[in-house]
């Protein structure tokens, strides 16, 4: 695809726009301002954008891309930048458009149990906001403190709670989209129920920012769970951590959360965060599992039910947390661990994702596919459905085996989940890092529709550019 060059005369159409304080480009701002633009939290990855441009409503949104779809600019929509497959990179320079403006929370209707938000709001504000009323939007990406509601959109990011409540597309009723071409769009209504025409809400959906820009969200929300057990389960052997979740689950128990960690995940993200924690010379891995509900009795036994399944493995002692201290201290130490990797060394993150059940083979397979390229992995995630995330640590390794001997066995692992039933991103998204991986997954049939959907929306390709496929 040929694009045109950003000239002088077209960033001053775009500061008509926005005003000259909302576009910066190298020249206007501090360096280490303007290159925290061209970067995400993908491995060591940089590309400058030609200019960034931050918008404040759908108008001005609309505005932007109709001038890049007349010029043929490219454009890359940017959230906060959390993101791990390198979806807000601007790998082909022109706009970067960020939201960080468009951060309203605009309604929260209590009577129907829905919130209209702007894709620049993060995370965690909007769920304090909504639990002050009683209501509860569970979509916790491990960023929840700093990710944006539209980046989580653009990957239909999961979290520890999508295991019992489905990820960001289950809470979604309606968007506003401003279109590649600039116009502007709802792609559904504000009803649980919708069966008129295409599903273009859930198109959007995990499009990674591919086929226009969102900028108002309409979500369901529900009522805040009033209680919570969490305990910490150490195991003896991995696999037999991996076993217990599905286990578990054919109980009849399903918890709002069941996540695994390694024994060096969970070491290097307590010793990051300075939270002792007594990790015995026998204790391979861990599971984190709460519950949650309405009626705490009910809660405890279940509790109860999952002690009697845990009985069966070769467990230590198990950690009740006692108290909403140490509930949040061993929830930070799970969400942090990729801040600690991060701390340790540069890293490429695989997010695999396979049925459960299949997670025991996962594992044991990275390992030894691990063992015979020599690299070492950190393995956590989200067991409870299955989403393994592969932390690939650098390490020692050589330029030329971290860019290109690390190819043949990240497919290996790839084609390992697709045997297992899974794919290669459960809620990373694929990105400009694992577009070369796709064809793993996909058949060129489906990439196929996938690109005629594409050229429908985005004739002129301009939108988030060299992504995906």
């Amino acid at each position: 695809m040929e694009y045109q060059v950003l000239t002088p005369a077209l960033v001053a159409e775009l500061e008509t726009i926005v005003g000259p304080q909302h576009v910066l480009t190298a020249q206007r701002v501090e360096a280490d301002v303007y290159a925290d633009y061209g970067r995400d939290h993908t491995e060591d990855f940089h590309f400058a954008p030609d200019v960034v441009v931050r918008p404040a409503n759908a108008e001005e949104v609309s505005a932007i891309v109709r001038l890049c779809h007349q010029h043929h600019i490219p454009i890359t929509p940017r959230g906060a930048g959390t993101g791990l497959s390198g979806g807000a990179l601007p790998i082909h320079q022109g706009v970067l458009l960020s939201t960080e403006r468009l951060n309203r929370i605009l309604e929260i209707d209590e009577r129907n149990l829905q919130a209209t938000v702007e894709p620049g709001v993060v995370n965690e504000v909007f769920q304090n906001a909504v639990k002050e009323v009683g209501l509860f939007y569970p979509p916790d990406p491990a960023s929840k403190g700093s990710c944006f509601l539209g980046g989580n959109l653009a990957h239909s990011s999961g979290g520890p709670k999508a295991v019992k409540y489905g990820t960001t597309r289950d809470y979604v009723l309606n968007l506003q989209v401003v279109l590649p071409t600039g116009d502007i769009i709802w792609t559904a209504a504000n009803t649980l129920k919708n069966s008129t025409g295409y599903n273009l809400t859930q198109l959007m959906i995990g499009s990674e920012g591919t086929l226009g820009i969102i900028t108002k969200v309409v979500f369901r929300l529900l009522p805040y769970p009033q209680h919570t057990i969490l305990m910490l389960v150490p195991f003896r052997r991995e696999e037999q951590a991996a076993e217990a979740v599905s286990a578990v689950f054919r109980a009849g128990i399903i918890p709002s959360g069941m996540e695994f960690m390694e024994r060096e995940a969970i070491a290097w993200s307590s010793d990051y965060l300075k939270i002792p924690l007594t990790l015995p010379e026998d204790i391979l891995a861990h599971l984190l599992i709460e519950l949650d509900g309405q009626d705490l009795e009910q809660l405890y036994k279940e509790a109860e039910q999952v002690y009697a399944v845990l009985e069966r493995y070769d467990v230590g002692e198990i950690l009740l947390a006692d108290n909403a201290t140490q509930k949040d201290e061993l929830w930070k130490i799970r969400r942090n661990i990729g801040n600690s990797v991060r701390y340790n060394s540069v890293y490429k993150e695989e997010d695999t994702v396979v049925p459960r059940a299949e997670l025991p083979t996962l594992l044991k397979g990275v390992k030894e596919i691990g063992a015979r390229y020599g690299f070492k992995s950190v393995c956590y995630g989200h067991a409870g459905d299955g989403n393994l995330h592969v932390n690939i640590i650098r390490g020692e390794l050589t330029d030329e085996q971290w860019n290109v001997g690390l190819r043949q066995p990240i497919s290996e692992i790839f084609e390992l989940c697709v045997k297992l039933g899974g794919t290669i991103s459960g809620e990373h998204g694929i990105g400009l890092v694992q577009k070369g991986y796709i064809g793993i997954a996909l058949k060129e049939a489906n990439l196929n529709l996938m690109r005629g959907i594409k050229q429908v929306f985005d004739p002129h390709g301009i939108m988030n550019p060299g992504k995906i496929f």
